[in-house]
């Protein structure tokens, strides 16, 4: 059976919905999502501490894993967050100056599997991450070497082989 006001009813509907879809397709495309300073930084914190309980295990692959990651993190800092407001020196300019020496050392401890090197490679980095802190008037935030493991949910050993 050929229903004409039904055709009456889908033609006009049609013709909406590729006005709309053709619209849409013109219309500028939505903003990327830049994550803020502090969900970066939120992140970089679970990094560090990681870090350190994998190196304490001397499970070398994990940290290198979280080097790397937080190598990324900073990155991200410098890339979403050139500068902040409220800030003397711009975040761009800290990071590689006080950030990426001592994750290089850090870096290289890890790679040689040199318990003591690491610790004081991670310690050196702490207090980059602090100073840094202060040159962005962000000195209330300080980190130090975790003093226990916030993640029971994971291992940090090395895989038995």
């Amino acid at each position: 059976m050929n229903h004409p006001h039904r055709l009456a009813l889908v033609i006009p509907t049609l013709a909406a919905a590729a006005s709309l879809t053709m619209a849409c397709q013109r219309a500028a495309p939505a903003e990327a999502y830049a994550p803020g300073l502090g969900e970066i930084m939120s992140f970089q914190q679970m990094r560090h501490t990681k870090l350190w309980l994998a190196g304490q295990a001397g499970n070398w692959a994990l940290a290198s894993y979280e080097v790397d990651e937080l190598g990324e993190g900073f990155d991200d800092v410098v890339k979403f967050h050139p500068t902040h407001k409220d800030s003397p020196v711009a975040p761009k300019d800290a990071i590689p100056r006080m950030v990426n020496e001592p994750l290089a050392e850090l870096r290289s401890a890890v790679e040689k599997k040199d318990a003591a090197a690491f610790a004081r490679a991670y310690d050196a980095l702490t207090a980059a991450c602090n100073n840094c802190h202060q040159s962005t008037n962000f000195g209330f935030n300080v980190v130090q070497r975790p003093a226990s493991n916030p993640y029971p949910n994971q291992v940090f050993a090395p895989p038995a082989r």
